[in-house]
């Protein structure tokens, strides 16, 4: 149950569910209720497949300011959460369940928990699990910490943080189980609520489609990948071409930056405009396309929690990345080894740059990063501790945190 349609050709969170779907599907009947954007109806051919299944309901439309502030003054769920309220993913959610008795239900995404929680028509023989792949009260509150409440982005974190950790808490507790992609994000949800049983249920990639692309294919460039309208990932490249890319550039003459993914925002589009340099591609059909011509991988994450896969496939790429320890969250990261870590815009510069004059160090982290994908982060290995959990909870034991 995602906020979006996963299929094959998406990035970011909904191919995690994709894969999901794909390897369960091996030994298991699923079903998938999912909102659905027009635009993506071309790609349910790469789903369909795999599903026993299937309900789509359409986007919430945009609500308007009298709408959000009604939201904000009275409705019980908090505004962060109600660009996504709908009634009829509501009652699709209850009916499958009591249609086709599945023993549990997932809901990927914590805002997509708000249709398990309190609500009355789903078969009370199904469990209900919650896939937290970020908890939005620990990342408002640290959008809020960067900004401060004064500013524009700020003051959009504190108008959402209302009620939020409130009804974000209530609702993880009133479900059999809860899942993370993490260990820093498990442990972040006990600091709130330590009677939680969580789960962690890791990201994984394809090795077989993420492979090395030969050296000459390789630009003197570095790169980025995201769903744009997710905040993290357009902070992180505006913070880059602000205070890590001029510094590049003095440095490493004729670089480019190529940045990679849906939805470019605004801020973004005025940059590359501005600057010849910077290559916005918009979404693409492969991202690999772009991948193959990069020489590293830039990620200077300060927002969000949980896992980037993106990380991930540039990892078995063989493609050095360069990130901050926020963005190497959930993998066994060795600075200097197997990535490189910078937590400030010197430091990132300095890293940068030094991969791109030591060829050494280069071919030491490109083949350290792949070896360390293919032993940690295959896709079935993370699907079969998904159906460990599933079992622990149809069967109805409840293990220790981390046990």
């Amino acid at each position: 149950m995602p906020k979006e349609l996963p299929h094959g050709k998406v990035i970011g969170g909904p191919i995690i569910i994709y894969n999901r779907i794909k390897y369960l599907s091996r030994n298991h009947e699923v079903g998938l209720a999912s909102f659905m954007r027009e635009q993506d109806r071309q790609y349910l051919d790469t789903l369909t497949p795999y599903l026993f299944e299937m309900e789509l309901v359409a986007y919430p439309p945009p609500r308007g300011i009298w709408r959000k502030i009604g939201d904000y003054l009275f409705s019980h769920v908090p505004p962060y959460m109600c660009n996504t309220r709908s009634a009829a993913m509501r009652e699709a959610v209850g009916e499958m369940t009591r249609r086709s008795c599945y023993d549990a239900v997932i809901a990927e995404y914590s805002v997509m928990g708000q249709y398990l929680y309190q609500n009355e028509k789903i078969s009370p023989s199904t469990k209900r699990v919650i896939s937290v792949h970020e908890c939005y009260t620990i990342a408002r509150k640290k959008v809020l910490a960067l900004y401060g409440p004064f500013s524009r982005r700020g003051l959009a974190a504190l108008i959402d943080l209302r009620r939020l950790e409130t009804y974000e808490f209530a609702m993880y507790r009133d479900a059999d189980r809860i899942i993370t992609l993490t260990p820093q994000e498990r442990d972040g949800l006990l600091s709130y609520a330590p009677d939680l049983t969580i789960d962690v249920v890791p990201h994984g990639t394809d090795t077989e489609l993420f492979i090395p692309a030969p050296p000459e294919e390789r630009e003197t460039s570095v790169a980025f990948l995201g769903n744009y309208p997710h905040d993290p990932n357009r902070d992180a490249v505006i913070h880059f071409i602000d205070k890590i890319w001029p510094r590049l550039k003095q440095k490493i003459p004729g670089i480019v930056f190529y940045v990679i993914g849906r939805g470019p925002t605004s801020d973004i589009l005025a940059a590359a405009e501005r600057d010849p340099y910077i290559r916005v591609t918009g979404q693409v059909e492969d991202v690999r396309t772009y991948l193959r011509r990069t020489r590293i991988f830039v990620a200077p994450i300060r927002l969000g929690r949980g896992f980037r896969g993106k990380i991930l496939e540039a990892m078995a790429m063989g493609i050095p990345v360069v990130t901050t320890s926020l963005g190497a969250e959930g993998i066994p990261a060795k600075d200097l080894e197997n990535i490189a870590i910078a937590d400030d815009s010197d430091a990132f510069v300095e890293r940068t740059v030094r991969l791109f004059e030591d060829a050494e160090l280069y071919e030491k982290i490109s083949r350290a990063a792949r070896t360390l994908v293919e032993d940690n982060f295959s896709w079935e290995r993370g699907v079969a501790i998904l159906e460990r959990v599933l079992l622990d909870v149809v069967t109805g034991e409840r293990r220790r945190n981390g046990d």
